[in-house]
């Protein structure tokens, strides 16, 4: 079994947030998501599962998810190629609501229990997708709000792009920052499509 073999079995086993997601307003079990790969060549690092995402089990199973791959010029038999794309989280389950019925953020515990090992275990990496503020702190170190953060995507490495979620609830923020679709969108398409074609 090769060494991300091991890590997916064991993050797939992972209970470690079990008592702080039974006293969440959801009062649900651990349900790790974890859909990484040692071929592909693009990784989407995002911020942790929704309640649907818990329900099927399947990363980007929804609403969010169409909007990305309509990001990434892409279909869903493509997106969910293991071979093309890894979907590392900052927290494999989904961490459920407060008691407002707001969505809870990413357990710290999960990104440092798993994360720097999953990478490394996946040097084949050429593109990085970070999605939400969350992520983009992690691997940017960035201190910015996510919407000065994905305005400086110059900064960055040109193989990697800082992203807004692409919840439907940040309509407003694409309809205030027309410069996103405009300039980032076609420069992060172009980069896709070269690492999916193996000439990243």
């Amino acid at each position: 079994m090769s060494t991300l073999e091991t890590l997916i079995h064991r993050a797939e086993q992972c209970t470690i947030c079990a008592d702080r997601f039974a006293v969440t307003k959801t009062v649900h079990r651990p349900r790790p998501v974890v859909w990484l790969s040692t071929q592909a060549p693009i990784l989407i690092a995002g911020q942790a599962p929704g309640a649907r995402v818990h329900a099927s089990g399947i990363p980007f199973d929804d609403r969010s998810g169409d909007r990305l791959r309509d990001w990434l010029g892409v279909d869903r038999a493509t997106f969910y190629d293991r071979s093309k794309f890894a979907i590392l989280p900052m927290a494999f389950c989904f961490p459920g609501y407060d008691a407002k019925g707001s969505d809870l953020p990413p357990p710290k515990v999960c990104a440092s229990t798993w994360r720097a090992d999953c990478i490394a275990a996946m040097p084949q990496t050429r593109v990085k997708l970070l999605i939400g503020g969350y992520a983009q702190k992690w691997h940017l170190g960035v201190k910015t709000n996510v919407t000065q953060t994905v305005a400086d995507w110059r900064d960055y490495p040109p193989d990697t792009f800082a992203l807004p979620h692409p919840s439907w609830r940040n309509s407003g923020w694409l309809k205030k920052n027309p410069w996103f679709e405009a300039d980032v969108l076609p420069r992060m398409r172009d980069a896709v499509t070269l690492a999916l074609a193996g000439r990243g």
